[in-house]
């Protein structure tokens, strides 16, 4: 890293509709970085309340370059010369009366410092830039956090903490759990989404990077650009690393973890039922158990980079604000008018890659007072050994068992599918998701080795009266299932004794003491999380549930193939066994008299 930081500020006064510092520089007491920001501001010079994002793109990347095919769908009223991906526009607030100001990470863009994403030290660092923000001339001394995807995941982090200054948090699709919801699936690793994320969004804007204007992504390093040597030296990478840890109880996870229930800000939690790989886990965890006195979800649907640029979130976004940040509460947020829970309702009959679809705005919504829902009818649906869901169990006069191979991919498409009769009425299933499964692996002829070990990898999937699959829009566009759950088996271990325990979501610690061993021949009865999500059928259509060993259509980018699930480990045959002892269901949130 270069010896001399320089101290350069660029204040634009006549080019734009507001004032605009470039590279505004916050020293750190708890890092040797330091952070460079962009603020943008009213030119009135009265003290206003501070929008603030802090994030790994770049603060001076634009979303054009940074995301071309993502930038010419968004709502051209966030469109402007400083829109940044994932972030609020700076144009379009600072117009609303805000502050605006977007931090570079420590390590990316500007500030020079370690890169180390998602990582106690940047979260110190972030909580710093808060305190600094609230105590600005500019500043009304009330800081809101608003973001996607990684800048809602670092609200939860920060907010936690309690920084001075932090007046209320409106994470959009943001993962909670670095372990559970982003890194390690039921202790599964998700290398492939790690690497692909890590080498194109975080690498490609680190401090220090050469030819970073040539690139689209910036302007160059301030003090110049350093070496190949120096820019590893400086660089911690999420894809290396979760390779080289398992357990949250090792220092690198442990290091990651706070507690929700720490969380006292008002919350605004937004989750996307389509990003079921990523991110829902996280909004729906950090509503529930954070300890905030106003707190609110709110469900969409569409791709991650749109919704939140629409006219109908963006004016809950500003009411919200308005509320916490302005005191001005035209909509009830402290008055009880508003729902703690604004539920979208999603059936069939839309096409998944519609503009509608992509933007959020095709389904109608349901006020309710909590989630879980309190009316929520946890209902068995048993798998049959003929290929049938049923909410009545099999009668089986001994054992039964069904085959399906290890280690495979979305493309083999090789699973067992289990699928109910037509509905003969309207069924809303909203909530949380658990399946019971007996399960086990032996030696196949091909397999040099016994197994050690299973994988476990289920789909719900619904399908209309004329047979054909229902997509929902994910996360970048593409056709999804209803919703995904995983389970390593030697890791099964739950911890009922533990306060977040729930019978609809059991709670497992993945601590290096916790794991068992998977002895071939052996049935493991496992009881694994599937992701909550929403949906109604309608009379003649059907639901299934898949189970395989390894990912099938639906994930994307967001799979689980890595070195780690080795042909010596997870190689042999896997099966599914049926018995008058071994009963196999999936519990489902029905929710009674769905309109």
């Amino acid at each position: 890293m270069p010896n001399e930081i320089k101290d350069i500020v660029t204040v634009n006064l006549t080019d734009y509709p507001y004032i605009f510092e470039q590279n505004v520089t916050v020293p750190l007491q708890s890092n040797t970085g330091v952070v460079r920001l962009n603020v943008y501001r009213p030119k009135d010079g009265k003290p206003a309340p501070v929008m603030m994002t802090y994030g790994p793109y770049g603060k001076d990347t634009s979303y054009s370059d940074f995301l071309h095919h993502s930038w010419k769908d968004v709502n051209p009223k966030h469109q402007s010369e400083h829109s940044a991906f994932e972030t609020p526009d700076p144009q379009f607030w600072v117009n609303e009366g805000y502050v605006v100001v977007r931090a570079d990470e420590i390590g990316i863009g500007q500030s020079p410092g370690m890169c180390d994403t998602m990582s106690k030290s940047t979260s110190d660092a972030f909580f710093e830039v808060i305190e600094w923000a609230a105590d600005q001339s500019w500043s009304s001394g009330k800081v809101a956090l608003l973001g996607i995807s990684y800048f809602a995941g670092s609200q939860w982090r920060v907010a936690a903490r309690r920084p001075r200054g932090l007046a209320c948090i409106i994470p959009y699709e943001g993962m909670a759990d670095y372990y559970r919801d982003r890194c390690r699936h039921g202790g599964i690793l998700t290398l492939p989404f790690l690497k692909f994320w890590h080498d194109r969004q975080v690498k490609s804007n680190q401090y220090g990077l050469p030819g970073r204007s040539k690139n689209q992504r910036g302007p160059d390093t301030i003090e110049g650009d350093l070496s190949q040597e120096e820019l590893d030296a400086n660089r911690r990478d999420q894809d290396v690393e979760n390779t080289q840890h398992f357990f949250r109880d090792e220092p690198y996870y442990a290091s990651r973890d706070y507690n929700l229930q720490d969380i006292d800000v008002p919350l605004l939690s937004v989750g996307n039922f389509g990003n079921i790989v990523v991110h829902l886990r996280g909004n729906i965890e950090g509503f529930v158990q954070s300890g905030s006195r106003y707190k609110f979800l709110r469900t969409i649907v569409g791709r991650h980079d749109l919704p939140f640029y629409s006219d109908e979130e963006v004016a809950v976004q500003k009411s919200f604000l308005s509320a916490f940040c302005k005191g001005d509460d035209y909509d009830g947020w402290t008055t009880g008018k508003q729902s703690p829970v604004s539920l979208v309702l999603r059936t069939s009959g839309v096409a998944y890659d519609s503009l509608a679809a992509a933007s959020g705005s095709v389904f109608s919504r349901r006020a309710e007072n909590e989630w879980p829902l309190a009316r929520t009818q946890y209902t068995k649906w048993y798998l049959h050994p003929t290929g049938l869901l049923a909410p009545h169990a099999p009668v089986l006069a001994g054992h039964e068992r069904l085959s399906y191979k290890p280690l495979t991919v979305p493309s083999d498409n090789k699973f067992l599918r289990f699928m109910s009769v037509p509905m003969q009425q309207p069924t809303e299933i909203t909530g949380h998701i658990v399946a019971r499964v007996h399960v086990s692996a032996t030696s196949s002829l091909t397999c040099a080795t016994a197994p050690s070990d299973i994988d476990i990898f289920l789909t719900l999937r619904h399908w209309d009266a004329a047979g054909n699959e229902v997509f929902y829009t994910g996360s970048i566009g593409d056709p999804v299932p209803v919703c995904k759950g995983w389970q390593r088996v030697s890791l099964r271990k739950i911890n009922d004794q533990q306060p977040l325990h729930r019978e609809y979501r059991p709670y497992r610690d993945y601590f290096s003491t916790d794991v068992q061993p998977v002895i071939p021949g052996d049935v493991y009865a496992i009881d694994v999380e599937i992701w909550p999500t929403q949906l109604t059928l309608q009379v003649g259509e059907c639901l299934s549930f898949e189970i395989s060993g390894g990912d099938t259509q639906g994930v994307g980018i967001f799979s689980h193939e890595s070195p780690e699930r080795s042909e010596e480990r997870f190689g042999g045959i896997n099966h599914l066994h049926f018995s008058p002892t071994q009963m196999n269901y999936v519990t489902l949130p029905l929710i009674p008299n769905t309109p």
